[in-house]
């Protein structure tokens, strides 16, 4: 049987954003084996140390959880944001978002597996 920490430290990493764009991502590499959609890994929590060290080898505050790697219709390729039911982008994702846009790229904010898919098909559909 847990003890009271083991459930709180649990409960502290559950994380629905990452429970989601883990859904999202196996359902694409079942869907579309053959492309390419990778982890930009810009979250979580780090140590000073660390974080200094990641930022010197350019992590940049605001970028996309996702990066599809496929031009379409003018677009280099697809950024996707994912966040949770009620999640909400903060100032530094709506400057990034703004800017991949402003150099052709394509970019989809996904709050549930549903609109990812959606999304995904409609972009990758495109003629």
């Amino acid at each position: 049987m847990e003890n009271k920490e083991e459930i709180k430290i649990r409960k502290k990493r559950e994380n629905p954003e990452s429970r989601l764009q883990r859904a999202c991502i196996k359902w694409f590499k079942l869907q579309y084996p053959k492309e390419t959609i990778f982890a930009i890994p810009n979250g979580g929590k780090r140590g000073k140390i660390e974080a200094a060290i990641m930022k010197g080898e350019g992590v940049m505050a605001g970028v996309s959880d996702l990066f599809l790697m496929r031009g379409k219709e003018g677009c280099h390729g697809l950024f996707i944001e994912m966040k949770a039911k009620n999640g909400k982008l903060r100032e530094n994702q709506r400057v990034f978002i703004e800017d991949a846009e402003r150099k052709d790229y394509k970019v989809e904010v996904c709050y549930s597996l549903e609109e990812f898919i959606e999304k995904v098909n409609n972009y990758l559909n495109k003629k």
